[in-house]
């Protein structure tokens, strides 16, 4: 019942020990450098190798000794829950809810729950009072079936408990925080040291291409629903439709070079300066047009959840492969799924996934980039 499923995840396990492992031989070779006036060599050979032997000593001890504690009695929980139901009522026939609170107080139980509420059932105020003969605690169900259905969130109001039928991780102050400095740091390196000499270059070869500016503006939706102009690196002809009709396969308004901007992602990189400017973030749900914003949110209710953080230059739903051209009802429904799945399990470890998952993507190319 309490099985913590974060002590023994491997990849939890795998990812820790390679940041560990990285961030001390980062600092030893500092040390190295700083107070032995030399990289010498031999000295960072063997201290990788001491420090691998003991992390791999030390990760291996806790993995079997974790291992062995979910074996033994003494570090379970024995819990009970108290309903009236079919299977219920044919253990305890006639004793009913009384028989349940009678055995809870003779067996150890290390919590009960109970599913009806002491109101309308009486007996279970005698197993909730606190000088109760039973060392259990008693919890019981908030009376909603809706919460259930839901990955729902508690909170407290000084002594008042606050419910949220979402879990909202970015809700939190230091959350919003670590994803603020995450998108700083990332923005303010790719623009210092890619961006300062690629957009240059990039700039030329637009206007060798075809007519027209270097930078496409656009309107498009942001955090809660307030719009902002993104940028990018334009890879569309002149066209009147460019407010209103989403790129499609083939699509003939595409330039030649666009076509290439569009296939490795590279037209999306002005979009670093959004970033900074703190209309988006690196990871979140991809902006839509305020038109397809319209659209959509009439064909999903679902749809506007996304816009409840800020959008970002790449996603969840975008290394899934949903990405490009909405052509199928299932096609919005599967990236706003994705969307608000990130949202409700963020965390900055995933949002580091997802920037590796892209660098992959586009390196090995991506089928619904066009």
């Amino acid at each position: 019942m309490y099985l913590n499923s974060g002590w023994l995840n491997s990849q939890r396990i795998f990812s820790r020990t390679c940041i560990a492992f990285i961030c001390y031989n980062c600092f030893s070779y500092l040390f190295a450098l700083s107070l032995l006036r030399s990289g010498n060599n031999s000295y960072i050979f063997y201290d990788i190798c001491y420090f691998a032997l003991f992390l791999s000593f030390t990760r291996s001890s806790y993995i079997i000794l974790s291992s062995y504690t979910y074996k033994t009695d003494g570090h379970s929980k024995k819990n009970g829950v108290i309903d009236r139901n079919d299977l219920n009522s044919s253990l305890s026939s006639a004793n009913g809810i009384n028989g349940s609170v009678n055995y809870d107080e003779e067996n150890p139980f290390a919590e009960s729950y109970a599913t009806k509420q002491a109101k309308s059932q009486p007996a279970l105020y005698k197993l909730a009072e606190p000088n109760s003969q039973s060392f259990a605690g008693c919890k019981f169900e908030l009376k909603s079936n809706r919460f259930l259905e839901n990955k729902y969130q508690t909170g407290f109001i000084k002594n008042t408990t606050a419910i949220s039928l979402r879990n909202d991780p970015l809700s939190d102050i230091s959350a919003l925080m670590q994803k603020r400095v995450f998108d700083v740091i990332i923005a303010s390196f790719i623009l210092l040291f890619l961006l300062s000499w690629l957009i240059p270059i990039l700039a030329v070869l637009i206007k060798l291409d075809s007519r027209g500016p270097v930078f496409f503006t656009q309107l498009r939706s942001g955090k809660n629903n307030i719009p902002f102009r993104i940028i990018k690196l334009r890879s569309l002809r002149r066209n009147i439709d460019a407010d209103s009709r989403q790129v499609t396969r083939g699509d003939g308004r595409i330039t030649q070079l666009g076509r290439f901007l569009r296939k490795t992602n590279l037209d999306e990189l002005p979009q670093f300066f959004n970033v900074l400017a703190g209309n988006m973030s690196i990871i979140g749900s991809r902006p839509h047009m305020l038109k397809h914003t319209e659209e959509y949110a009439l064909l999903h209710n679902n749809y506007m959840l996304r816009h409840s953080t800020k959008p970002g230059i790449t996603g969840w739903a975008q290394v899934n492969g949903y990405r490009g051209e909405i052509k199928e009802p299932q096609q919005l429904q599967k990236r706003i799924e994705h969307d608000i799945w990130y949202m409700e399990n963020w965390n900055i470890a995933l949002d580091f996934k997802i920037v590796y998952l892209t660098v992959i993507k586009t390196l090995f190319g991506d089928e619904n980039a066009f």
